[in-house]
């Protein structure tokens, strides 16, 4: 490591390829169900993970009750959520904590919700700058927060992301570095604060995805 961000560097290649992305795409290991006759206890706990996310998404888009209304949004999950979860293994790249992965998973879908919005739902999107109850002094500077706070999403989505898995994964990072100059109790004390950490580490993943996907669920459902 040259420095303490080196393990965040998307630039770390060998034999001159970029191979630290390719773990974007390890997730298919973990999707073998043509494997199994019957489907395996993985894919069962995965089938209920995706029902109950799709109960959850069908309450907030109101309009839309079936599977295919809310696929997006479970794979957006999903994609993340593995993503997060490998980059917690050793020696494995953290796509998402970089922002050109997370930017480029927001700024598509908002901007294909604003071009949609706006061209077929043009009185809505305007009647959205301006809430319920607004006193009529107060609606100029009400639509050019409600613009800001629109235009800033997909970047808001971006950073959260990257910036939650960025920084649980630098505060494993530097007590780790510090073992070496510790004596055995102390570093059976680090072991424990280590593991404890990496238990957080996995909630924040989880709870991350579903952020996201949260989010972005209810951006949709604001245009709909």
């Amino acid at each position: 490591m040259n420095n303490l961000f080196s393990s965040f560097d998307p630039l770390t290649n060998i034999f001159n390829l970029p191979l630290n992305w390719l773990s974007s795409l390890l997730f298919i290991m973990f999707i073998p169900s043509l494997y199994w006759i019957l489907p395996s206890r993985m894919q069962l706990i995965w089938n209920l993970i995706i029902k109950t996310l799709h109960n959850e998404f069908k309450t907030l888009l109101k309009n839309s009750s079936n599977f295919e209304s809310t696929m997006i949004f479970i794979s957006i999950f999903s994609f993340v959520l593995i993503n997060n979860f490998l980059g917690l293994f050793p020696y494995i790249f953290t796509s998402t904590s970089q922002l050109v992965l997370t930017l480029t998973l927001s700024l598509p879908l908002w901007l294909s919700f604003m071009i949609y919005g706006w061209l077929n739902k043009t009185n809505h999107m305007f009647a959205h700058l301006v809430p319920n109850g607004t006193p009529g002094i107060l609606m100029p500077f009400m639509v050019c927060i409600e613009t800001i706070s629109n235009i800033i999403r997909p970047g808001t989505l971006a950073v959260r992301l990257t910036a939650n898995m960025i920084a649980g994964h630098l505060i494993l990072t530097l007590l780790g570095n510090t073992g070496s100059n510790m004596t055995i109790f102390l570093v059976t004390f680090l072991i424990i604060i280590q593991i404890a950490l990496l238990m957080l580490e996995m909630a924040v993943a989880f709870i991350q995805s579903y952020v996201i996907a949260i989010l972005i669920t209810l951006y949709s459902s604001e245009i709909n």
